[in-house]
């Protein structure tokens, strides 16, 4: 197997686990719909071109090195999380939304496009998680130092993870009438609340 290859492996398994990119995407979708869940996908898949670039020119590993600003981000990161997951179990226990709207098109409820690009993004490039996963991941499959080889691969990371979480919003849209029901919208949002809460205090406690 070419490097190349084993590197479109591992990137294929990370990114097909299921994580903060990936809650953050189930609950813009439920929110914004099938555009709010693609936004969400193209505001992670922007922050991780950043980390690409970031490691690519050496930044990372300063982050890395730095205890204090490595922590700074990360509780940031943290605390972003569950501001978010505390959200949606709000909107799940007291939805702002009238029960007569909740068949209305998903685009009604409030999240914009910039809104759902705009938290992907700061999730993303909130998550220290990412800068040890870059730097400890590119170098293996490019030349030490290299800059285009590293930055050719983070971007190739950068869009499976756009296309996979793209259809992922796709595929939960296509549901959208099941989804709408407020029953079901209130109780999968709600999980996704929790699991937002509790992977940010997963994020404290890390030692990473």
């Amino acid at each position: 197997m070419t490097p190349f290859l084993a590197f479109l492996g591992v990137s294929l398994i990370v990114i097909v686990t299921p994580g903060p990119d990936t809650a953050m995407t189930i609950r813009n979708t439920l929110v914004g719909g099938r555009l709010g869940g693609v936004f969400t996908a193209l505001g992670i898949a922007s922050g991780q071109l950043v980390w690409a670039l970031a490691t690519s020119i050496g930044i990372v590993a300063l982050l890395i090195a730095s205890a204090p600003l490595f922590a700074a981000v990360k509780y940031a990161g943290a605390a972003y999380l569950v501001f978010l997951g505390l959200q949606a179990v709000r909107e799940a226990v007291r939805p702002a939304t009238p029960a007569k709207a909740i068949s209305d098109p998903p685009q009604a409820k409030g999240l914009t496009s910039f809104a759902a690009f705009r938290q992907g993004l700061i999730s993303d490039l909130s998550n220290p998680k990412m800068a040890v996963f870059f730097a400890s991941l590119l170098p293996q499959f490019a030349p030490f130092g290299a800059f285009l080889p590293l930055l050719t691969l983070g971007a190739i990371f950068a869009v499976m993870t756009f296309s996979w979480l793209a259809l992922y919003a796709a595929a939960l849209a296509r549901a959208g009438n099941l989804l709408r029901r407020s029953a079901v919208r209130r109780a999968i949002e709600g999980v996704t609340g929790f699991v937002l809460v509790g992977l940010g205090l997963r994020l404290v406690v890390s030692r990473e």
